[in-house]
């Protein structure tokens, strides 16, 4: 009898970690119902940062900045309606995110392929995140995919999750934390800063009012970003905003950082060790941001039969 009951007890243990590895992502979703998936996906994203090569940084910030918000479910893709509260107009997307019309081109593109809609919006960012880093000559890595769409949004989730350009480090850590990433992440994932660029209104404080700044760096930026007005004018986050490199990690070093939370992370805290050995390594950096990526792009994801496969990414089915 206890013979039987512990081969019944066995029998229960392996169909829950059956279902548990059935719902888990993967590295081969795709490679039998759209294998031409992942190569549409490439090229498209290809096409678009030939044509704007800041475009590959705004991809990247789209998967971070869904991934922040209740996991990977491309819900910072859904428009605003009578039931969903768009994190497009989050504080820190609105007439900032960009780079849906790409998504909208992948997903029509990759749906033509593949015959009908199997493949995800959430799946989609991952994948044009790495893409993007890789056209702009960074680390590639196995995006792991079965991601599942969301049927909602939350504005109020954004602005509480996402972390903000004025974060000191502690603050910084904890926000993280709450995702299930570690201080590790938290500097390679910012090392993303090696692409693009940041509006004014995001670093004003920091060129006029901090200490921890280098003079002459701080008096370029401000030939762009005046005391008042020009709210909207770009500065880039590194001195090569179009190619993933250490830089980013050097201008810390140098008292460089274009963000408040940039700079954080060398500021005599528990990160400055970690920020010196990537401003001399950049095999260390790639090699941890693609490992953090991979762990980002694993934060509650929908999988199975939960959420669904949006026709078109910025409205549910």
């Amino acid at each position: 009898m206890a013979s039987r009951s512990f081969h019944f007890l066995q029998v229960l243990v392996m169909l829950s970690l059956a279902g548990i590895a059935f719902s888990d992502l993967s590295d081969d979703f795709y490679d039998d119902i759209c294998p031409k998936a992942l190569p549409t996906i490439k090229r498209v994203v290809e096409d678009a940062v030939r044509k704007e090569r800041r475009m590959g940084g705004s991809l990247l910030r789209l998967h971070f900045h869904d991934c922040f918000v209740n996991g990977c479910d491309a819900s910072i893709l859904l428009d605003q309606t009578p039931t969903i509260d768009s994190e497009k107009t989050s504080r820190a997307n609105n007439n900032s995110a960009r780079g849906f019309e790409v998504i909208d081109k992948i997903k029509s593109e990759v749906d033509k392929v593949c015959g009908r809609p199997v493949v995800s919006c959430a799946d989609i960012l991952a994948v044009a995140a790495r893409d993007s880093v890789v056209v702009l000559h960074g680390p590639s890595w196995e995006v792991k995919l079965g991601r599942r769409d969301s049927t909602t949004a939350s504005r109020t989730a954004a602005n509480n999750n996402i972390p903000t350009p004025v974060m000191d480090l502690p603050a910084l850590i904890n926000n993280f934390k709450k995702q299930g990433l570690d201080e590790e992440d938290l500097v390679a994932l910012s090392g993303g800063h090696t692409l693009g660029f940041a509006q004014c209104f995001t670093f004003r404080n920091r060129i006029y009012n901090e200490t921890n700044i280098d003079s002459t760096f701080a008096r370029q930026r401000q030939a762009n970003c005046p005391r008042s007005g020009g709210n909207s004018n770009l500065a880039p986050l590194d001195p090569t905003a179009a190619l993933f490199d250490s830089k980013y990690f050097s201008n810390l070093v140098s008292k460089k950082g274009l963000l408040h939370s940039d700079q954080a992370l060398f500021s005599g805290g528990k990160t400055d060790d970690l920020v010196k050995t990537y401003s001399k390594n950049l095999r260390n950096f790639s090699k941890d941001f693609a490992e953090s990526m991979i762990k980002m792009g694993n934060i509650k994801p929908l999988t199975g039969k939960r959420g669904q496969i949006r026709v078109n990414c910025r409205k549910v089915n």
